[in-house]
């Protein structure tokens, strides 16, 4: 209660507003720059495979993917998340809400997505009430259920209602990071044989 958040919506339309949970970036408005940044490495990349050959196009894959894996918040936020959660706190919560987001694909078609909101008590006496969009099964028809809600002693706002749904996804997380790092390895370890060996194509 009582916690500023940053919210975006299109110009005029105020009633298509969607918060935004991690808000730093876009606030500042480098999403566009920084896309745009990244589409212009792309397209490097691509331009080396036809004028440089194979070998130097895959040591721009591999720069390109190391980049991303450096730069990705995915590993630090999954260690923080998993260092909080580490001593949480199992206590009784129900479901009060269930949030219904409408969208609209690139086809035209309508997708709607269904996110419960979960209130529950710390032992501290706070009531803590947040959306909950990971750990709850079958959320559309989640309304009044109780469950078990583990939260962090430090911070109840980190918080889960499957402990072991909320490993997986952090370990899926840091995997996917560890791939792209081994991708680019891979990568740039292929182009520069590829380099040093010009005929090793010959052999595929």
């Amino acid at each position: 209660m009582g916690q500023e958040l940053a919210v975006w919506f299109p110009r005029g339309r105020t009633e298509r507003f969607r918060v935004l949970e991690e808000s730093a970036g876009e606030t500042r408005g480098l999403g566009g720059p920084n896309c745009l940044v990244f589409l212009t490495f792309v397209g490097l990349v691509v331009q080396a495979f036809f004028v440089w050959g194979y070998g130097v196009g895959l040591l721009g894959v591999g720069g390109l993917l190391g980049v991303f894996g450096v730069i990705s918040p995915d590993i630090a936020l999954a260690r923080q998340r998993g260092a909080l959660l580490a001593d949480a706190v199992a206590v009784p919560g129900r479901v009060v809400s269930v949030t219904r987001d409408v969208y609209t694909d690139g086809e035209g078609g309508e997708v709607v997505n269904h996110a419960p909101v979960v209130q529950f008590d710390t032992l501290e006496g706070v009531t803590v009430t947040a959306l909950c969009r990971d750990g709850i099964a079958n959320p559309r028809s989640s309304l009044g259920r109780h469950l078990v809600v583990h939260y962090a002693p430090g911070d109840p706002a980190v918080f889960t209602p499957d402990l072991e749904h909320d490993r997986r996804e952090r370990a899926a997380a840091v995997r996917f990071i560890h791939g792209v790092f081994c991708g680019g390895g891979l990568a740039v370890a292929v182009g520069v044989i590829s380099l040093l060996y010009p005929g090793v194509w010959a052999f595929f």
